[in-house]
């Protein structure tokens, strides 16, 4: 028989002081609530109750051991209302992993917010330009720009379109000039986000037809950040994400180029273990991202 089942039988039967009785609310036969305790004594070697026909009572060590399994149950049922409000409530460490320009531009306010709401979850963010294995990273929702490849076991859920904007410092434009359409980047000095899909073309959108142009690449750097930066400091002109290049704009550290042109829009995927998906501290985040995201995205 269950230890733990006999021990709960033993326990009501001791409260209810009777088998009968017991037996009614657990559903069994008397007859069964006398064979888990005595399957009890028998494990013990020691005699639990004393029963007659009319009564029955504890013996000495009974009544000890009638208070140390009620303490085991009881301590049992926390556990299990503990793991219960675990499927309830968000909480625990969540891992995520991002771009860093979107990490820091985007989902550090987002974050906040969440955190916010949800106080008993900890967050541990991994912002990197370069691939990251969720498996081998232990890494519960990552954020994907463009579209995801080999998912497996993963859910990818598109969060929102995430357009770039090309830039330069007031700087260079004053010493190298202004271009006046994409076409002329080839006689500029550009600065390009070093990546193995990356190319010496940028893409743009022109009265809804995509076209390509090639550009003078005088430096690739792998960090969004550091391209910017470059940018600041009149190294050339950059094709970086709005969010990154916003307040840049729009304080006139930056010049935007070829305003009434369209870039073509990157969604932004956010995945997750199919088996997983279903834990509050990552249905709770997603939902999060996915009420929020969106406008987050569109800084200007």
């Amino acid at each position: 028989m269950n230890k733990l089942e006999s021990m709960a039988v033993f326990v009501r039967a001791v409260e209810k002081g009777s088998f009968t009785a017991v037996a009614e609310e657990m559903r069994i036969s008397s007859t069964m609530v006398g064979l888990h305790i005595k399957g009890l004594e028998n494990y013990l070697g020691v005699r639990l109750l004393n029963r007659t026909t009319r009564r029955q009572s504890l013996t000495d060590f009974g009544h000890d051991y009638y208070h140390r399994c009620q303490q085991i149950l009881t301590d049992i049922d926390e556990a299990e209302s503990r793991a219960s409000s675990l499927h309830q409530y968000p909480r625990g460490l969540l891992r995520v992993a991002s771009p860093v320009s979107l990490g820091v531009h985007v989902l550090s306010a987002l974050n906040a917010q969440f955190l916010h709401a949800w106080p008993d979850v900890t967050l541990d963010m991994r912002l990197s330009d370069s691939t990251v294995d969720m498996v081998e990273d232990g890494i519960d929702v990552m954020l994907k720009i463009g579209e995801p490849e080999h998912v497996n076991s993963l859910i990818a859920r598109p969060l929102a379109s995430y357009r770039s904007l090309v830039c330069a410092s007031p700087a260079y434009l004053a010493a190298y000039g202004v271009p006046e359409n994409p076409a002329q980047l080839i006689q500029h000095r550009c600065l390009g986000f070093a990546h193995p899909l990356a190319s010496g073309s940028w893409q743009f959108i022109e009265a809804g037809k995509p076209f390509s142009v090639p550009v003078n690449l005088v430096m690739s750097l792998n960090n969004g950040e550091a391209l910017r930066h470059a940018a600041l400091n009149g190294a050339g002109i950059i094709m970086q994400p709005e969010v990154l290049l916003a307040e840049d704009v729009k304080s006139g550290r930056l010049t935007r180029l070829f305003s009434h042109m369209a870039t073509p829009a990157r969604a932004v995927h956010i995945l997750t273990f199919a088996d997983r998906q279903q834990l509050p501290k990552i249905l709770y985040y997603v939902d999060h991202l996915r009420q929020h995201l969106s406008r987050s995205l569109v800084s200007t």
